[in-house]
């Protein structure tokens, strides 16, 4: 069903604000519930909506994760088209697209921006978590999409 959908992507600006709006609100919560369950399965000791301040604003931990899902949300509408085309369709491509990109820009981007290991040093079953919560993140940047951009259209 979903590789047979044609979606309604583009990059109107409309379309790009879906997009962050999308990816703030999957942060807040498809992201954040993902990772108090993680939590409880001790997969973490993180819980979710950290409220700690954080550079340079000086915002709460969960605001500025939030901001940068929105900004994720930007680029997921950039490469929607190529989502429903991949092997396991739209929704498949989200997962993947969530748990693959921004997992792997705060491994090897941010981290060592902040002077920390990449990956965190790649520990069991820590390693896990990044995969696991931008997965979900992905899934609900492209539902909130559906939400607010109504059902893609048949091809």
């Amino acid at each position: 069903m979903a590789q047979s959908l044609s979606l309604r992507s583009s990059t109107s600006a409309t379309r790009l604000l879906f997009g962050f709006v999308a990816g703030f609100a999957a942060t807040l919560v498809f992201h954040q519930i993902g990772l108090l369950l993680l939590h409880f399965a001790g997969l973490t000791p993180n819980l979710p909506y950290n409220t700690h301040p954080v550079p340079p604003f000086r915002v709460p931990q969960f605001v500025s994760l939030a901001f940068w899902g929105g900004v994720w949300g930007i680029v997921f509408v950039l490469v929607e088209r190529a989502l429903a085309r991949s092997p396991g369709g739209y929704w498949v491509g989200a997962i993947v697209f969530g748990a693959v990109f921004p997992t792997l820009v705060a491994w090897f981007v941010v981290l060592p921006l902040k002077g920390l290991p990449a990956g965190f040093g790649f520990h069991f079953p820590g390693v896990l978590v990044g995969p696991i919560v931008n997965g979900l993140w992905g899934l609900g940047t492209a539902l909130f999409l559906l939400l607010l951009s109504g059902p893609p259209r048949r091809s």
